[in-house]
């Protein structure tokens, strides 16, 4: 049954697919399952007081799709799930797939704005959120938004502790409470079989990460999302024995493609933490013998720099990764010598397209490559402005098809129109090229090029530059509008903690590299930390808005 508002594979592309075995063919609630009954005494979560085995996981999970089914939600209804990394949000996430319903991924920062926007798009049936998380009151939210869309029927509230003796908000009701209320003893071992989707079925709805306007929604089917997630776990080397930290936003890519299906794929162990700080993430690793994760640049820059990192016993990590944005070589350069084990340089979006560099790969290939497409069935390409393909070396717009990549966005058909080439290549809006041994190396966004005075310039390359400085702890460049040349470079610069900087220190810094004059900001704001968005990217939307102002009030444009 094809979702409306989305777009199905071809016809002769899915036969092709199944043909070859790329895709699979099993929906991701079964995909859980047999991983269940492979390992059922194995540890399989951890999340806050919460431990289970994969046979505890199951019933857990069977439980919420049978609680989701007695509540009146059936197949493709969209379910907005609102979580933390909690273990709730796995029972969720997995018992609405279980019985072919849609969860919408959105991040607990998201806003009444978004959430009102996602709500109107998918007409969704169901909400699932915290009650309260960290700073976060939603019960104000949630009484805006239900008071005027009959639609949205059912909205589940996780009782966290968090809220004491406060009653619910009225017509709300405890997902807790619905979970613990299920007779399991009613139902026969394969009730659920019969609702089981079919994995050409869309299984989730994914923000995207971008920062104009509001966020659209991608649709991934069972069988594209799966098929992302095995390669992924093959070309990361998984396997039953690793225990992988999830430290990010778990309803966002990251998290739920790198990281929890591979793991419960292939049999690990998933431990899951609320707290994006660096000390809450070295504790993890200790207690928990942590084998493998991914943190955003932010995270990243601020664990190998933590004072106390020498207290920590991380013996147990074997490969860290990093992703959301360019990794800058100096600071993978800082993880070889801090933590001393490997680095995957991660190149992934929700869409589909996704390649990292290899277990095996020198420093040199990891430093400036994003290795191999993680799946060598995808076809990616490097074309030019016209749509024409270039040969290796040459720069120009990454595009890619394939078993993985997903087919358009929901509801938005003239976007897709210019989001895709005429033979069904995703334009991913990346400036890319490929070495001569089939590497991807990333040099920049199209909206993220500086036309001044007619020469292109890199934001990505001048960043990597300025970020080799001693004293630089994060940089950002984003173009400034110039009344003469149209566009000038503006270096947001973190200085590293008891450091000041000033705009002739990093001039003089890269006029001693032999930096082209080119490359030379023109002007440097230090701030005290970058603005970063709802999923943990550099928010360089707001940055170029910050030095628009400035501008304006110093009568410069």
């Amino acid at each position: 049954m094809v979702l409306e508002g989305t777009n199905p594979f071809p016809k002769e592309f899915v036969h092709h697919y199944y043909e070859k075995r790329w895709w699979l063919g099993i929906p991701l609630g079964e995909m859980l399952d047999r991983s269940c009954d492979v390992f059922p005494h194995k540890e399989a979560l951890v999340a806050g007081e919460t431990r289970l085995t994969y046979r505890q996981l199951r019933e857990w999970t069977d439980r919420a799709a049978i609680a989701f089914l007695e509540l009146g939600i059936q197949k493709l209804d969209r379910v907005l799930l609102q979580l933390p990394p909690w273990a709730e949000f796995v029972y969720a996430y997995y018992g609405l797939h279980k019985i072919g319903a849609i969860p919408v991924m959105c991040i607990p920062r998201f806003s009444q704005r978004e959430m009102e926007h996602f709500c109107e798009v998918t007409r969704a049936k169901g909400w699932i959120l915290p009650f309260r998380f960290e700073k976060t009151d939603y019960v104000p939210m949630v009484k805006s938004i239900r008071s005027h869309r009959p639609y949205l029927k059912h909205v589940l509230i996780i009782d966290s502790g968090e809220r004491g003796h406060e009653p619910l908000p009225e017509g709300t009701h405890s997902f807790n409470d619905f979970l613990r209320k299920v007779d399991m003893g009613q139902y026969p071992g394969n009730y659920l079989q019969s609702f089981r989707p079919d994995p050409d079925e869309i299984c989730h709805l994914m923000p995207t990460g971008g920062t104009t306007g509001l966020p659209r929604l991608v649709p991934r089917t069972h069988n594209d999302w799966l098929c992302n997630v095995e390669y992924r776990a093959k070309a990361w080397q998984r396997s039953p024995h690793d225990i992988t930290l999830i430290a990010t936003p778990v309803t966002h890519n990251m998290a739920i493609e790198v990281s929890m299906n591979p793991s419960f794929l292939t049999g690990g162990k998933v431990v899951m933490i609320s707290s994006t700080r660096p000390k809450k993430i070295l504790e993890a690793i200790a207690k928990e013998r942590v084998t493998t994760m991914i943190l955003v640049v932010a995270q990243l820059q601020q664990m190998v720099d933590d004072p106390d990192l020498s207290r920590y016993d991380l013996s147990s990590l074997q490969v860290i990764a990093g992703a959301g944005s360019h990794v800058p070589a100096e600071l993978i350069r800082k993880i070889y010598e801090r933590l001393g084990c490997k680095f995957y340089n991660v190149y992934g979006s929700s869409e589909g397209p996704c390649a990292q560099t290899r277990f095996e790969d020198t420093e040199e290939i990891v430093l400036h490559t994003v290795g191999w497409p993680i799946c060598p069935y995808d076809e990616f390409k490097v074309i030019d402005s016209n749509g024409n393909e270039l040969p290796q070396g040459r720069e120009g717009e990454l595009v890619a098809r394939g078993p993985c990549i997903f087919r358009g966005y929901y509801k938005s058909e003239a976007e897709n129109r210019e989001a895709f080439t005429s033979d069904g290549f995703y334009r991913t809006g990346d400036i890319a090229k490929f070495d001569s041994q089939g590497r991807l190396t990333l040099t920049g966004r199209r909206k993220d090029i500086i036309i001044r005075g007619g020469e292109n310039i890199s934001a990505r390359d001048l960043e990597e530059l300025i970020s080799g400085f001693s004293k630089v702890a994060q940089v950002a460049v984003v173009g400034m509008p110039d009344l003469i040349l149209g566009e000038r470079a503006c270096a947001f610069v973190v200085p590293r903690k008891e450091n000041t900087i000033s705009f002739e220190e990093i001039v003089s810094y890269l006029n001693e590299k032999k930096t082209s004059i080119l490359y030379l900001p023109e002007r440097v704001e230090v701030i005290e930390e970058m603005p970063l968005t709802n999923v943990g990217k550099v928010d360089k939307k707001r940055l170029r808005e910050v030095i628009q102002e400035k501008l304006k009030k110093e009568g410069k444009i």
